[in-house]
């Protein structure tokens, strides 16, 4: 799920992306919070517990952004043009992380639940990735006649703007609805964290978070 805010961090790691196409690069940053539980069904609680604040529950990861541009507007013929745009893009990921030292047993099906989830929100993050791309692909080169002041080319600018992100949002919530839904990626992954090594008779609570 993608731009929430939560508080108390536990981890942050930092790495700058590989170099854009466009010249430009983004940062990434993983920040995790604490959980606490022996069986996968404890730590999938501990998850409903203190994850990240969703719309009214909360979720397992979340994907946030933020997003400045350096613009360069200069009047042109009367008007003006946007010659060039180059985004400051951070992304981070917030993900669950166990404060105590899991039973051997648990272990494995802990990695393979963290790894999937993690590659669920790389999703989030490569689509906003994309959507910027987008928004420097239309905006740079607009063009307003009999703007000397360069004001009506910053409303036309922030015209091309909103569909594209609004085209990234319809796609992120799809996205989750599909991986959530019953046989879903990471429906799938729940499962297999709390059922695997659990007290017998252990099933999957009705209220999941959301991702």
């Amino acid at each position: 799920m993608q731009a929430f805010r939560f508080a108390s961090v536990a981890l942050v790691l930092l790495w700058a992306s590989v170099a854009q196409a466009q010249g430009w690069t983004h940062v990434e940053k993983i920040q995790t919070y604490a959980i606490t539980g022996r069986t996968g069904i404890e730590l999938y609680r501990s998850i409903g517990e203190n994850g990240p604040k969703a719309g009214t529950g909360r979720a397992i990861a979340i994907t946030d952004f933020e997003l400045k541009w350096s613009r360069d507007y200069q009047p042109r013929d009367g008007g003006c043009i946007l010659v060039s745009a180059k985004p400051h893009l951070t992304i981070v990921y917030r993900l669950p992380k166990p404060s105590n030292k899991l039973p051997e047993p648990l272990q494995p099906f802990w990695n393979t639940f963290i790894r999937g989830v993690e590659k669920h929100e790389r999703v989030h993050g490569a689509m906003i990735v994309e959507t910027v791309k987008a928004i420097e692909a239309a905006t740079v080169g607009t063009f307003v006649p009999n703007d000397p002041k360069c004001r009506a080319v910053r409303k036309e600018v922030e015209r091309r703007t909103v569909p594209l992100v609004e085209e990234q949002r319809r796609q992120s919530r799809a996205f989750d609805r599909e991986e959530l839904s019953d046989g879903g990626n990471v429906h799938s992954l729940i499962l297999g964290l709390v059922n695997g090594p659990a007290a017998p008779g252990t099933r999957l609570p009705y209220a999941q978070p959301n991702l």
